[in-house]
């Protein structure tokens, strides 16, 4: 095995792992009931992308691209 594809298994391993203590840390969604109750228009509602939910959300998406990145250069074969 070549010492880049036991790099990228490692990385992968890392970002496994880190990506589901991130979306462990994230709330529930409660079935929109905020929105029922007029929540959605509050301040906390307009702001919650600059909130740590909104972090953690973006968090997820750029692990969650980066493991599907690391699973497909593994399974490409070209480390061999």
């Amino acid at each position: 095995m070549s010492a880049l594809r036991i790099v990228i298994a490692i990385l992968l391993m890392i970002d496994s792992v880190a990506l589901t203590i991130i979306v462990l840390a994230q709330e529930g969604k409660s079935a929109g009931l905020g929105s029922i109750s007029g929540m959605a228009d509050s301040y906390w509602g307009q702001n919650k992308g600059r909130s740590m939910e909104g972090k953690l959300v973006m968090i997820t998406r750029v692990l969650g691209a980066l493991f599907l990145v690391f699973a497909a250069l593994l399974n490409l074969r070209v480390f061999n």
